[in-house]
């Protein structure tokens, strides 16, 4: 196979699932040939299995084939996540990058045994799916639900604050055995993390890999409120198999130069409000700043926050901050009222 072929080839693979019906079009204007011998190329990837074709010649569609599928069912009782690892999943993985490989491994053990000693279910239901591009896993038990325990544990208001608790990390329901830093770590080391319980869909996006990196920037995160209630707790992490992060490198983010563990995090601040509630009062505030004094440093995301009040700000920006000299918190992708009103409350120009 020469140079060209190779590069048509990775181009396909890489990009028909963003054109499953023009794949040889685009294919032709990248490369400058003609569409047939684009199709020719498309064609040959549906011979060896790389690709799927589907529908009439007219209407016909093309998608990454699974090189492996797997779905099990399992007894939680006596179940060990790493021999689920080896005996199920590391097979369908072993000739991936090195980096690839490890992150799976750290996702999927920490997730199963999550399930393991939190969920208080009875089965779990494993799923790994490989395609060219990328690995897609998931693990689901039948359980309490995780926002449900959580909130049951900590006492606190409702399964929306379970979720803001939830993304600061260090939380766990059983600190002799956890470090409540499992989910925390796992859903920045995936391009995409999701966590499905109850009405509750929360998804993580890391985007330091994509193409639209500049429009995005590094994270999002997406929420959304089901009608159909969801029993148990479902997690979905999918990782491009062309990904250069490391776990190593996600666990530096988040520890400072000076000190060791996780002492960083970072806080999607539109969690902490309800519905189409404005983050006004210093009690929505005081929801926000719960728990910040186990770290060191804190960063504040403001995307999807319109506008803050001065009650809010003041208890984040400066009342927090005369009671927590040693903690600092940085906020970013702020709009222009937002920092007004920080500029307001701090005196800071």
């Amino acid at each position: 196979m020469n140079e060209q072929t190779k590069k048509i080839r990775e181009f396909i693979l890489n990009n028909v699932s963003d054109h499953p019906k023009d794949i040889s079009i685009v294919t032709a204007k990248r490369f400058n040939i003609t569409r047939q011998a684009a199709y020719r190329h498309v064609a040959k990837l549906v011979k060896e299995g790389m690709l799927f074709a589907k529908g009439s010649t007219r209407n016909r569609k093309y998608g990454l084939k699974p090189l492996a599928d797997l779905t099990e069912t399992l007894p939680l009782e006596n179940l060990a996540e790493d021999k689920v690892w080896r005996d199920y999943v590391r097979p369908l993985l072993i000739d991936l990058p090195q980096n690839i490989l490890s992150i799976c491994a750290y996702g999927f053990t920490e997730m199963v045994n999550n399930a393991i000693d939190h969920s208080e279910g009875t089965e779990l239901t494993i799923s790994a799916q490989r395609t060219y591009q990328c690995v897609e896993m998931e693990v689901s038990d039948n359980g309490v639900g995780i926002f449900n325990k959580i909130q049951r544990e900590f006492g606190l208001d409702d399964p929306l604050h379970s979720l803001l608790e939830l993304s600061k990390g260090k939380l766990t329901t059983d600190k002799k055995r956890h470090s409540g830093e499992g989910i925390f770590f796992t859903s920045r080391m995936f391009d995409m993390y999701t966590i499905r319980s109850g009405y509750i869909v929360f998804t993580h996006l890391d985007h330091r890999n994509r193409k639209n990196e500049e429009e995005l920037g590094e994270s999002d995160f997406l929420l959304e409120h089901r009608k159909n209630y969801k029993e148990g707790t479902s997690i979905i992490m999918k990782i491009d198999t062309s990904s250069e992060k490391t776990a190593q490198q996600v666990f530096d983010a988040y520890t400072l130069d000076d000190t060791f563990g996780f002492t960083r995090t970072f806080v999607p601040v539109f969690l902490s409000a309800y519905g189409e509630d404005n983050l006004i009062s210093r009690s929505q505030a005081k929801r926000l700043l719960a728990r910040f004094d186990v770290f060191k440093e804190i960063i504040l995301d403001f995307d999807k926050v319109e506008s803050i009040g001065q009650a809010f700000a003041d208890e984040v920006f400066r009342v927090f901050r005369q009671q927590n000299p040693e903690i600092n918190i940085y906020p970013i992708r702020t709009n222009e009222q937002v920092k007004k009103m920080i500029r307001h409350v701090t005196g800071e120009k």
